[in-house]
């Protein structure tokens, strides 16, 4: 993962303070607006407090200060980590950002996330950093000015996890990392199991290529689902469902026989692959684990 080069700069805030005034969202997950109702010189205060949501500012004008203060639940943190674990975040900007400026705050130093018409250093429009122990990070949403400012919304969504690896400043989506591509040993791939915002045993139909966004898609005909965080693979009320899961393109996976067990993360809506070893093999170190009682937790077989 590059960090931001020419992308990346730093300008000190101590004007913060003074010109922030207090406001709410509604559900204290995510938070919608108008800048026509705002002052231009005031610093809206709103703070965020789930572990996801999303902002729509339309007609941006003045400045907003997102503050993160998530109460992560269990189901968000990583094997073995605690609460007082780093915590990452990413942010993915709306398609058709534009009116605004988006920069993470630390310690009073602003970097910049996503630029006015929503120009980011890669293809994937996702950027992630990390919080350390005791650190709260901060937002920070700019308006530009326009002349007409009719057209203009800058919105993103945000995620915060317990389980990504993003470094301490700001770089690429950690999911599509080279950490991504390399094999699970038996004990992640129990582990696995346990953690994973889907759960599916499946055949892959087929592999395309997603060149604008460096992904893989991997075309899944699932015939049992365990677990699945949101719809991913919708009842057809036939035997098999179908579903996509995104690796990166640099893992080279290709289509092969047989039946899988696939796990892995939600991402903004999309499953990314973790482990997804052989059914067949899968079951090998499954009943070895129970034996041997050393296994995380059960799963309902077939």
């Amino acid at each position: 993962m590059e960090l931001l080069g020419s992308w990346g700069f730093a300008v000190w805030i101590p004007f913060l303070t003074g010109l922030t005034t207090a406001s709410y969202s509604e559900d204290q997950c995510s938070w919608r607006g108008s800048g026509l109702s705002q002052a231009v010189k005031n610093v809206e205060q709103v703070w965020l407090r789930c572990a996801e949501g999303s902002v729509e500012w339309l007609y941006p004008a003045g400045a907003l200060r997102f503050t993160l203060s998530p109460r992560l639940p269990w189901s968000a943190m990583g094997p073995g980590e605690s609460n007082r674990s780093p915590v990452s975040a990413c942010v993915k900007q709306d398609p058709h950002w534009g009116g605004a400026q988006l920069y993470l705050e630390r310690d009073g130093v602003l970097e910049l996330l996503v630029g006015d018409e929503g120009e980011t250093p890669g293809p994937a429009h996702v950027r992630c950093f990390s919080a350390m122990t005791g650190e709260r990070l901060a937002l920070f949403l700019q308006a530009t000015p326009h002349q007409d400012i009719s057209k203009r919304i800058a919105a993103f969504r945000y995620e915060l996890r317990g389980d990504w690896t993003a470094q301490p400043s700001v770089n690429t989506d950690p999911i599509s990392s080279k950490g991504a591509c390399r094999p699970c040993n038996n004990t992640e791939i129990l582990m696995a199991v346990c953690t994973s915002d889907f759960v599916v045993r499946g055949n892959i139909r087929s592999v395309e290529k997603d060149l604008d966004r460096g992904a893989a898609v991997i075309k899944v005909s699932a015939t049992r689902v365990y677990r699945q965080k949101f719809a991913l693979f919708p009842d057809s009320g036939r035997l098999t469902r179908s579903g996509e899961i995104r690796t990166p393109l640099q893992c080279g996976v290709r289509p092969g026989a047989g039946s899988f067990l696939f796990t892995g993360r939600v991402h903004f809506g999309e499953a990314w692959l973790g482990c997804a070893p052989r059914y067949k093999d899968f079951l090998k170190a499954y009943e070895q684990a129970k034996q041997s009682l050393t296994i995380p937790c059960t799963l309902v077989n077939d």
